[in-house]
């Protein structure tokens, strides 16, 4: 374990420690700083502070770095259809039916078991098992993802989707006619307290807003586009349950006799967002799964 000394200059004085050590070294994030101080690994004149310590000038900063830890994670070589890359951050088209990370019954065969043979530099923010991974989707919801292969990239990223400025689009299927052309869903989302696997509206919940607009209709099916405002756990299938028009295939949120297309029918189709690095902002559209294209051909033909 690495151990980096500061004293505290006078321009330094009164300023958050966490702003402090993070100038101390260009590649240190914010997060990773603060999760350093509340594990005890920063020392301020020899003991251990809050993430909100204002520093005094002269004050004797000692930072133990941990050493990097070795991901259990399997690379495994997959092609990856990729829309956008550099040295900050990637964008890719995840396919349906794939999770994004490793999880219990889910070690290999992820998104991230292929990203980690793709590329050897990702963030490290959120663990050893979602490196890189800044917002996820649902394994059988198809689309477009942005990846983060460095902790600055990744807090940048993290902190457009807390200030609601990353444009996601999603397409959807849904169940029923809507009859309206437009509609926002403002309804907090928790966990279901009769099912802790589930999530559902609840009043204690997340605050959770998605907006849509129909695109077509069918006799007993609404093909619609949802933009979430905010990004919860199941938004979308949560919100459209919520309001009568449950997800096509859904097999959580939407009725047994459903359509036979091995889960729900909803595709990340839009992702917009500033650049880490250059802040330009960048947007990407990825087409519907050709199964999806024959799904709504079909309901054209009924």
């Amino acid at each position: 374990m690495e151990k980096v000394e500061h004293t505290v200059l006078e321009h330094e004085g009164n300023e958050r420690i966490d702003k402090v050590i993070t100038s101390l070294e260009s590649d240190w994030s914010r997060t990773q700083v603060q999760q350093w101080i509340k594990e005890g690994l920063v020392l301020v004149n020899q003991k251990p502070i809050k993430t909100n310590y204002k520093c005094s000038i002269h004050d004797q900063i000692e930072i133990s770095i941990p050493d990097p830890e070795i991901l259990d994670v399997v690379p495994e070589d997959m092609e990856l259809d990729i829309y956008f890359e550099d040295s900050d951050c990637l964008v890719v088209n995840k396919p349906k039916g794939m999770v994004v990370h490793p999880a219990a019954g889910h070690a290999t065969g992820t998104l991230v078991n292929g990203l980690m043979a793709h590329c050897k530099d990702l963030s490290g923010i959120n663990g050893v098992l979602r490196p890189g991974i800044v917002h996820r989707i649902d394994k059988d919801t198809s689309g477009l993802l942005m990846v983060a292969k460095n902790d600055k990239a990744h807090e940048h990223l993290v902190n457009q989707l807390v200030e609601k400025t990353v444009t996601r689009k999603y397409k959807a299927l849904v169940h029923g006619n809507i009859s309206h052309d437009y509609g926002t869903i403002d309804a907090p989302i928790g966990r279901d307290p009769k099912d802790r696997q589930s999530m559902t509206v609840i009043e204690n919940g997340k605050h959770a807003v998605t907006h849509f607009h129909v695109i077509e209709r069918f006799k007993d099916f609404t093909y619609v586009e949802c933009r979430l405002e905010t990004g919860r756990t199941h938004q979308i299938r949560v919100h459209m349950k919520y309001i009568g028009f449950p997800l096509a295939g859904d097999p959580k949120y939407g009725p047994r006799k459903t359509l036979d297309i091995n889960g729900q029918a909803l595709h990340a189709a839009v992702l917009g967002f500033t650049h880490p690095r250059t802040e330009e902002y960048l947007e990407f559209e990825a087409p519907l799964p050709k199964e999806y294209e024959e799904l709504l051909e079909k309901l054209r033909k009924n």
